[in-house]
């Protein structure tokens, strides 16, 4: 694993998956193209590259496709839009968040939504256990996915009303 990167701990791990829901991986939520950039690349290429995959992250990566770092568009307006510095110049390795927080494919959506929720993360890379990267959840991915969970439990909930006969 990358010295930078930390994988997150599941909780699942220690007490199973809640009742109601069968067991889900965060990798089966994230984005089908990987938004990579290796580290040797410029701040430019990763603008682009989030340009290019309609994300607000990339992921920046060693020549063994563990993560090394993660460059977001917090990043740009923190660290570079007012650096006078040349994005075309300027290495990603200097601007990209580290330590990098990370899902495995044993982390559920609902832990992985709370923490991101609780660390204010937007965008949560997913790896294996060597920290090679696998994805990248963004906070779209699980809201979708909730707002999907919610609905199919309003129409599992009126149905079971609707189902409910004279003398209940």
């Amino acid at each position: 694993m990358h010295p930078s990167a930390i994988l997150v701990q599941t909780a699942l791990a220690q007490t199973g998956p809640e009742p109601e829901e069968a067991f889900m991986s965060v990798l089966e939520l994230c984005d089908r193209e990987i938004a990579a950039v290796p580290l040797d690349a410029s701040v430019a290429d990763a603008i682009n590259k989030m340009l290019d995959h309609h994300v607000g992250a990339v992921a920046v990566v060693d020549s063994e496709y563990r993560v090394a770092g993660i460059f977001t568009e917090r990043d740009v307006l923190r660290k570079m839009s007012l650096s006078r510095t040349d994005p075309q110049t300027m290495p990603v390795r200097e601007l990209m968040t580290t330590p990098v927080e990370m899902a495995t494919r044993r982390t559920g959506p609902g832990e992985a939504l709370t923490t991101m929720l609780e660390r204010h993360f937007r965008h949560l890379p997913v790896a294996d256990d060597n920290g090679k990267l696998l994805g990248i959840l963004s906070i779209r991915n699980l809201l979708e996915w909730r707002v999907d969970d919610l609905s199919r439990e309003l129409e599992s909930l009126e149905q079971y009303v609707s189902n409910d006969g004279p003398g209940g």
